[in-house]
């Protein structure tokens, strides 16, 4: 077996599912769980219709590039979203069964473990766990900038020495990040592109959460906008991973792409046609049918808007929960230790919450995860208005209300 499994952690809802050992929910209270980012609105209609139109295409092996009609779809809501002139479809897309598989996948085949020094990769920390697990089996070493409060959860890049930059081949951002809501600036990117043109690094953007955000007049600036402004033609160093996922509530459908340098692409291509990862002919009508409606995201985001404002207004005080840029998660702080405060969530009023330290490693003296919880708000309004309400039964008895 791979000797790097060894150096895995458990996965976060490995640690909650042993954090709960022995603890017996209030059962007089129906379960409440937003500790999983999946979610819950319903799926389109013509989205689910699409796939039973398309079931007599399973005969068929489905391309690992996908087919054209996909793949023009999907450059034509790159284009529209990110106001761009334009995307190769055929050279700057690939289709991949959701944005997971395509970030840890991608890193197998960009690490050079043949670099004399050893390679490194930077991610966010706290950070989505599949960064970590995928520099590790990819042979790389994971080096961490840690994202507090007292900067607004922004990227430091100068944290990291010249040392460790030197060394890395890849970083992973994710904008929306998850779990804090942050959003990079152009700023921000500028900084990042000019550490990928000194170094040589590859970026790979996690842009999942990308369609939910609170301002219809105001979508969050993605990494391939960013590049297009600062004038970076051809998007040096720089893939794009997104998903239906969340923009469409199709979790399970598993759909997403990968964009940007066509170099890179060619190359990642390649490795896929090993890796036995084509998306399914019915997945890939129905991916066609999301990727070109808007009105059901609009609608999407209207209702995470209202969980949000009631969650934000409900928890207003001394423990006032920040509205996060975007995305679905509502990193709040506790009054006691993160873990402490999820167990007695968890035991007094069935309400499953992630501490957030499951999502960070101490670095540089600090878990910037810790005293933090990360609730998704992806149940229903009624649901989340009464996990708010049983949280602040519990701020109250801990007199932090």
């Amino acid at each position: 077996m791979n000797s790097n499994l060894s150096l895995l952690q458990p996965y976060p809802f490995q640690k909650l599912r042993k954090l709960f050992d022995g603890i017996t929910p209030a059962a007089n209270l129906d379960p409440i769980n937003l500790h999983i980012g999946e979610p819950k609105h319903a799926t389109p209609d013509f989205i689910r219709q699409a796939v039973v139109d398309h079931l007599n295409k399973l005969s068929h092996y489905p391309t690992t590039q996908g087919t054209p009609e996909l793949r023009y779809s999907i450059a034509d809501w790159i284009m529209r979203r990110f106001d761009l002139p334009t995307i190769n479809p055929d050279t700057e897309v690939i289709p991949v069964n959701g944005s997971r598989e395509a970030l840890f996948s991608f890193a197998q085949a960009a690490i050079d473990t043949a670099a004399a020094s050893g390679p490194y990769v930077v991610c966010p920390n706290p950070f989505y766990q599949i960064y970590e697990g995928a520099a590790l089996l990819g042979g790389a070493s994971p080096q961490f900038i840690n994202t507090t409060a007292d900067k607004a959860f922004r990227l430091d890049f100068s944290q990291l020495p010249d040392a460790v930059w030197s060394r890395t081949q890849l970083i992973y951002v994710c904008n929306p990040n998850n779990p804090t809501g942050s959003v990079m600036s152009l700023d921000e990117w500028r900084q990042l592109f000019e550490l990928s043109d000194r170094y040589g690094c590859i970026i790979a953007a996690d842009e999942c959460y990308s369609e939910i955000y609170f301002d219809e007049h105001k979508p969050p600036l993605g990494a391939l906008a960013a590049a297009h402004q600062l004038g970076r033609t051809g998007f040096p160093r720089l893939l794009v991973f997104n998903s239906l996922s969340k923009r469409s509530n199709v979790p399970g459908l598993r759909s997403g792409f990968v964009a940007g340098n066509a170099q890179i692409l060619e190359k990642y291509l390649l490795y896929r046609t090993y890796h036995g990862c084509a998306m399914n002919p019915a997945s890939q009508a129905a991916s066609i049918a999301a990727w070109n409606d808007e009105n059901h995201v609009v609608e999407n985001r209207r209702l995470y808007t209202q969980k949000f404002s009631m969650a934000t207004a409900m928890l207003s005080g001394a423990t006032a929960a920040q509205m996060p840029d975007a995305g679905f998660y509502l990193w709040f702080k506790t009054p006691i230790s993160d873990t402490e405060f999820t167990q007695q969530l968890r035991r007094d009023y069935n309400v499953t919450v992630l501490p957030g330290s499951y999502l960070g490693r101490k670095i540089r003296g600090i878990n910037p995860g810790e005293n933090y919880v990360r609730i998704a708000l992806v149940a229903s309004l009624d649901q989340c208005t009464e996990a708010i309400v049983r949280i602040k039964s519990l701020l109250n008895n801990l007199g932090y209300a």
